[in-house]
């Protein structure tokens, strides 16, 4: 080798390598992160006693809720509802169901089950959400039993799988399923939480627990993941199909035959409800609050920890509402009628009021009825439309019968009475409520583009994307809730709200948890919202609800009704309050067709009460008016597979004229036949 070539090669044998650097760095980063995140958990750990120092939760004072203005609605009360039973007295399948579906490795961990928390990471990764929590039934008893800090946070979970490694090594499986078992969350009802197998048992079934069939221990088995979601009498679906998925994982298992399973998944839910009554005021409401803070603080914080739970409730809101029911719906076998009332400003629930008396029902029409809202899931396609910039005024479409071949299927629309407007913009078909005009509205727009502005504007229940949608047929229906608070983001100018019941937490050493604290995003400009709010003005005014306008401002609206008259909704707003209201048979799909001598629309007794009830409210709040948006829409050309350019009928009306057509708008239905889609 020359001597140059000599003088190259220890040059180039002093280059570095940037990626092998880049590697190097990133390793010591990620080793670093590792020790410091493990001497984190060792310190944390370290902080918690030993097992034997430790003693369970103080049985504390009963928490007491208010209303708004500070009344006392009631205590929470947990003594009726909580009765432990040693473990020969809580049947196998009991035992079983519980395991399978809580904690399938139980009898091979020591307290921690680290595949389990992985397992849980990864379903929660490719999830985009958290659907597992990785907790074994070992750390869930170690938090009903020790830990009284409801803070849901890193450092308690550490704790919490200290003291389950520590009660493992203390105690046998069959105490740690025991006291499982008598300390879980099995639901809410009647104002009182079912805490441990013999009181869910009782309340749930009139039954011991050692009576239980096999299909009511896995029902009781699959509640406490989350109590409220699968509420058997409450979410009669939802808790039929969690109590499906225990008795599978039960014979995926083997504890039971794939036979016994399926025999067991054919019977009914079969509840036979306890007639416990607690002596509180607003009890639908206080359910719903309840529920709400046992999934935030736990059982045992709620039930024995003295909170002081300030809520946003209004009594006179809910006087109003059963007055204005009662008003037009007094007869015994008149159908039954929620009304719930959102600040559009805040989210703040201040009225959840229905018909009927709670003794006879504990299911609450107005956050958990979920109905088919009719006519009123038009204006989420009307929002859509506005959003992309489309003009209600000069978008035309031709108002006549379809039978059309869609993506989705054969689909035939027709109006109520087989009335037709021709050729007509979407402005004045939003009045008429014309069924075959939002059709063709949603095929232009795409039906999951509407859903996307649904769900953005506050409709939580989970929607197909098809284009009945957006005539209110729903495969999994609404709650007036949900419709409240999503025409409430009209009233707000855009901004979406997440709906308020509690205000604020006080804990007996004077801590103050403000869980009530709005929490707003904007979903669409105030020039959007304005532009809906226009129309929805005018059906108030000369459309389909003109029965709900009480002349105290502005007020919009939309009336829903469905095809045999089963529900009937409606939907309207002032600038502080946004109102739904229900009319319907809750217990099945039962026609309206002549109740007082009238058939049932939206525009009839959801209207009324709607008018009667916003009389009491506004003369609180006041004579409103929208604020004229500071972001307005900007227009663009539109041309639509269905649109029909511009109109014929009503092409030379003077700007608000639309006497073209019938000037009263209240002789059009607003009745949705959707369920040929």
């Amino acid at each position: 080798m020359s001597a140059r070539s000599r003088r190259r090669h220890r040059r180039n044998s002093h280059k570095r390598n940037p990626f092998l650097l880049v590697v190097v760095v990133l390793g010591a980063t990620a080793a670093l992160s590792v020790m410091i995140l493990g001497t984190y958990v060792l310190s944390v750990a370290a902080e918690a006693p030993p097992i034997d120092e430790l003693q369970a939760i103080d049985q504390g004072a009963n928490s007491i809720v208010y209303a708004s203005d500070g009344s006392r609605l009631g205590y929470i009360q947990s003594d009726e509802a909580r009765t432990p039973i040693k473990i020969d007295r809580i049947p196998t399948d009991l035992q079983e169901a519980t395991v399978a579906i809580e904690d399938e490795r139980f009898y091979e961990h020591d307290g921690v089950d680290l595949e389990g928390v992985a397992r849980a990471a990864v379903e929660n990764l490719e999830a985009g959400e958290v659907r597992q929590g990785g907790s074994t039934l070992t750390m869930q008893l170690a938090r009903n039993l020790f830990i009284d800090d409801p803070e849901r946070d890193l450092e308690r979970k550490i704790k919490e799988a200290k003291i389950a490694e520590e009660i493992e090594d203390a105690h046998s499986k069959e105490w740690i399923l025991q006291n499982y078992l008598n300390t879980a969350s099995y639901g809410t009802v009647n104002g009182r939480t079912a805490v441990g197998v013999e009181a869910a048992s009782q309340i749930y079934y009139s039954k011991r627990a050692e009576d239980l069939d096999l299909d009511e221990a896995a029902m009781l088995a699959g509640l406490p993941q989350s109590p409220s979601a699968y509420n058997p009498l409450q979410n009669p679906r939802s808790a039929l199909d969690r109590r499906n998925d225990v008795l599978d994982e039960m014979a995926e298992q083997g504890y039971i035959t794939e036979p016994a399973a399926e025999d067991a998944k054919e019977e009914p839910i079969g509840l036979k409800p306890s007639n416990r009554y607690s002596e509180i005021r607003e009890p639908y409401f206080f359910d719903f609050v309840e529920q709400q803070l046992i999934e935030e603080y736990g059982v045992n914080t709620v039930r024995q920890g003295g909170l002081k739970v300030y809520t946003t409730i209004v009594p006179e809101l809910q006087v109003a509402g059963r007055e204005a029911i009662q008003n037009h719906l007094y007869y015994s076998d008149d159908p039954s009628s929620a009304v719930v009332a959102i600040d559009p400003r805040n989210g703040y629930v201040e009225a959840m009021a229905s018909s009927g008396s709670y003794s006879d029902a504990q299911f609450n029409l107005a956050a958990q009825g979920h109905r088919q809202p009719g006519s009123a899931a038009k204006t989420f396609a009307l929002t859509e439309a506005i959003r992309r910039g489309i003009d209600p005024d000069s978008t035309y479409y031709t108002s006549q019968p379809l039978d059309l071949d869609t993506e989705y299927g054969p689909w035939q629309v027709s109006t109520y009475g087989d009335s037709y407007m021709g050729s007509v913009s979407l402005h004045q078909a939003t009045l008429a409520s014309d069924n075959t005009v939002f059709a063709q509205l949603a095929l232009d727009l795409g039906p999951e583009a509407v859903a996307d502005t649904a769900h953005d504007m506050g409709i939580e229940t989970k929607l197909d994307g098809l284009p009945a949608e957006t005539l209110g047929g729903l495969r999994l229906g609404v709650s007036p809730l949900e419709m409240a608070n999503a025409y409430a983001t009209l009233a707000s100018g855009g901004i979406r709200n997440r709906p308020i019941a509690i205000k604020k937490v006080r804990f007996p050493d004077g801590d103050v948890d403000e869980i009530g604290k709005p929490d707003r995003e904007r979903a669409f400009s105030d020039g959007v919202a304005w532009e809906v709010t226009q129309i929805l003005e005018d059906n108030v005014d000369a459309g389909t609800g003109t029965a709900a306008g009480t002349g105290c401002g502005d007020e919009a609206g939309k009336t829903g009704t469905t095809d045999d008259f089963n529900d009937a909704m409606f939907i309207g707003y002032t600038p502080k309050l946004s109102t739904g209201v229900w009319v319907g048979y809750p217990d099945a799909l039962r026609s309206m067709y002549s109740v007082h001598g009238v058939s049932v629309a939206g525009g009839t007794f959801p209207a009324m009460i709607w008018h009667d009830f916003m009389e009491v409210a506004l003369g609180e709040i006041g004579c409103e008016y929208f604020p004229e948006p500071d972001d307005p829409v900007e227009w663009i050309p539109f041309n639509g597979e269905y649109s029909s350019g511009s109109g014929s009928g009503c092409s030379s009306a003077s700007e608000g004229s639309y006497e073209c057509y019938s000037s009263d708008y209240s002789d059009y239905s607003d009745t949705s036949d959707s369920s040929d889609t």
